[in-house]
């Protein structure tokens, strides 16, 4: 990335590091605001960032890379913590709620409010702020113009972190302890006070146990809806930029919010995970930061530069590359459709046969009512990575050849041409299963020459949820069904010689929880089919894509490092008892933050293991310590998050340990019983 130093910026930029805006109920919230020199420019459009990460801290290196360069070019880009989090008063007990975004809309009328700022505002956000700005742009608040929106969702319950198809996801269990650890970080006294200790314990005793909360709610119900703009896609009324990349969990939002918003909209997915497109692995990452500018300059600025006159989705289509669970860059091209759906895109079937995908030999073979069992070892999914590639690597899929060994395979012949998809294939299943809960994953593959398969997208549904996720049905044990199976959209690009795969499997752990017995699915061929969205390269390729400028942001704030981090993916199997075991070790290692004096030091380890074939044994386990210092002043929490099941329930129990220096200051337990409802 190259950096901007504040002398080659348009304008100088003016820094609050700490300041307090005040809520009608008496709250104050902590903010960061960069702002250019108002003798410069005047009265400016402000763009907020509202989110639980930190300001002070955790998000300070990262903020300080982009917030600047926005202010540098004529806006006031402000970071404000939610309610409950960093230095701002009151307690988080969990996400998007209706207190976040009425706060949302208070703070955007204040900063509306403010002399130097124009009366005009955007809202810009990657994950929880992408989510957020969704949220309060469908609320309509007056002074919100537009709205950058990155890795984030249409809709809470069918695509988010939490479920998939109607399956639990064990990012559900990874992203709860994750919120459990940021709310159990203190303020900071350097800028609260001596009340600094009253906050951090009242934070702990009363935010919450989010994964118990989010495993009460197994279906789409009116906890998943609130906040789901996808309820009502009209109610947004602003322009919206939508962003995400194709190793993250959030790419499907695009293409809905491309389709379904009637308001200006541009869409972009590159090769990225959950980063911000500057910061993007995996590369080529790109100039963000310039694109936002523009955006804002139309939307905020009436500049007439010529944003709209662009394809509506750019996307990088992706070329083959072995299995890997990182890579530093993915080879691809970057191509532009008009609208979406794109005139460019057409469904291609491909009948699913006996080990085989042909298009040519239906119906002439024989072998087109053919039916095939599949019962699934749980070991199939220890090589999928994370649902979503935090770039944490290595998090990202491996050679799926030994998750094919416990599933049904059907392949094409060998490609006599290079074949583009575009968009999100499909799975159609004339299928039976032997008990009244199961799942279906399916997994799309690059398979090379050599044998070797790289995941390319995937799927999941339980087959309680086949008519919907609001009220699940039991399956009737061998009544055949017909279900869909949507999977990951993406951009692919299959060379000649390559065969393409389709994989399903029963299981799919630990990205996803199994059923609670093991499953016998039977599906007929001929009447099930696979579906693949083929990009037509002949005249798809004539829109003109404006290449990108380099990645650009400013100095990030300066650090030292205190102790060296570990990255660690680790797969074991035990042959005696028969346990397997996945290992995730996500280790920050400790660093000052030179600014402020800060010390943060933060380590998290994550265990899933399963017993043989007992779909009673599955196991995740989520333990994180994180310790903050300056001085003589250290506080630190120890939080640990274990989950089990049987064939009725699903069972939690939490521990939080805090200490202020060496004294234990609190202790808590939790343990919870939650009855599956068809999950």
């Amino acid at each position: 990335m190259q950096v901007r130093t504040a002398e080659s910026l348009p304008y100088e930029v003016f820094e609050t590091e700490h300041t307090t805006i005040p809520l009608s109920d008496g709250a104050e919230l902590a903010a960061r605001i960069w702002r250019p020199d108002p003798d410069a420019v005047g009265a400016v459009p402000a763009i907020l960032e509202f989110i639980p990460y930190r300001k002070r801290d955790h998000t300070a290196v990262r903020d300080s890379v982009h917030h600047p360069y926005l202010a540098g070019h004529g806006y006031a880009s402000v970071r404000v913590d939610l309610r409950g989090s960093g230095e701002s008063d009151g307690i988080l007990t969990d996400e998007y709620l209706e207190q976040e975004l009425s706060d949302a809309e208070e703070v955007l009328a204040w900063l509306a409010a403010q002399p130097w700022c124009s009366g005009r505002t955007g809202m810009m956000g990657i994950s929880w702020g992408g989510f957020n700005a969704l949220q309060v742009a469908a609320r309509r608040p007056e002074s919100l113009g537009a709205i950058v929106t990155v890795c984030s969702t249409d809709d809470r319950y069918a695509d988010d972190v939490h479920y998939m198809g109607g399956c639990l996801l064990g990012d559900n269990l990874s992203w709860a302890s994750t919120m459990f650890s940021f709310n159990a970080c203190p303020p900071d006294p350097e800028l609260v006070g001596p009340r600094w200790k009253d906050m951090w314990i009242e934070r702990m005793r009363h935010s919450g146990l989010w994964v118990e909360k989010w495993l009460r709610h197994q279906s789409r119900d009116s906890y998943w809806k609130h906040g789901s703009i996808c309820e009502d896609y009209s109610a947004v009324q602003c322009p919206v930029l939508a962003v995400s990349g194709w190793a993250d969990g959030y790419s499907n939002a695009v293409f809905r919010l491309m389709e379904r918003l009637e308001v200006p909209r541009k869409g972009l997915i590159g090769p990225w995970s959950h980063k911000y497109p500057h910061q993007g692995q995996p590369g080529p990452a790109v100039g963000f930061l310039q694109e936002m500018v523009r955006w804002w300059d139309r939307w905020l600025k009436d500049a007439d530069n010529g944003v709209m006159d662009e394809p509506m989705l750019r996307t990088f289509m992706q070329d083959t590359v072995p299995p890997s669970t990182s890579y530093e860059d993915r080879p691809g091209r970057w191509v532009g459709e008009p609208s979406w759906p794109s005139p460019h895109v057409d469904a291609v079937t491909w009948p699913l046969l006996p080990g085989r995908l042909d298009r040519t030999t239906v119906g002439s073979d024989g072998t087109t009512a053919t039916a095939l069992t599949v019962r699934s070892p749980l070991s199939v999914g220890q090589f999928a990575g994370k649902w979503c590639s935090y770039n944490a690597p290595p998090d990202l899929p491996y050679d799926q050849r030994e998750e094919d060994g416990g599933s049904l395979v059907f392949d094409t012949d060998e490609l006599g041409q290079p074949y583009e998809i575009l968009g999100a294939p499909e799975v159609e299943l004339d299928c039976s299963v032997d008990r009244p809960v199961a799942m279906v994953a399916a997994r799309l593959s690059d398979v090379a020459t050599d044998g070797s398969a790289t995941r390319v997208t995937y799927g999941l549904l339980n087959l309680t949820h086949r008519d919907g996720h609001g009220q699940p049905q039991p399956l009737q044990p061998g009544r055949r069904y017909r279900v869909r199976i949507a999977l990951n959209g993406v951009a692919q690009r299959f060379p000649a010689g390559h065969r393409i795969r389709l994989s399903l499997s029963t299981s799919y752990w630990p990205l996803a929880w199994p059923p609670p017995e093991p499953v016998q699915l039977t599906v007929h061929t001929g009447s099930s089919r696979l579906t693949l969205p083929l990009r037509r390269t002949a005249d798809s390729d004539d829109v003109t894509v404006r290449p990108f400028d380099p990645p650009e942001g400013c100095s990030p704030l300066p650090t030292t490092p205190t102790r060296p981090g570990e990255q660690m993916w680790r797969v074991t199997r035990d042959l005696v008892d028969y346990v397997s075991e996945l290992e995730v070790i996500k280790d920050s290692g400790g660093y000052l933050l030179d600014d402020i004096g800060l010390t943060i030091d933060e380590r998290v380890e994550e265990r899933y293991s399963v017993r043989a074939n007992q779909f009673a044994s599955p196991r995740g386990e989520v333990q994180s310590r994180i310790r903050f210092s300056r001085d003589d002043w250290v506080a630190s929490a120890l939080t640990r998050t274990v989950m089990t099941c049987d064939v009725d329930n699903f069972y939690v129990h939490a521990e939080l340990d805090a200490y202020h220096g060496t004294e234990r200051v609190l202790s808590l337990n939790w343990s919870h019983t939650v009855p599956r409802e068809g999950v």
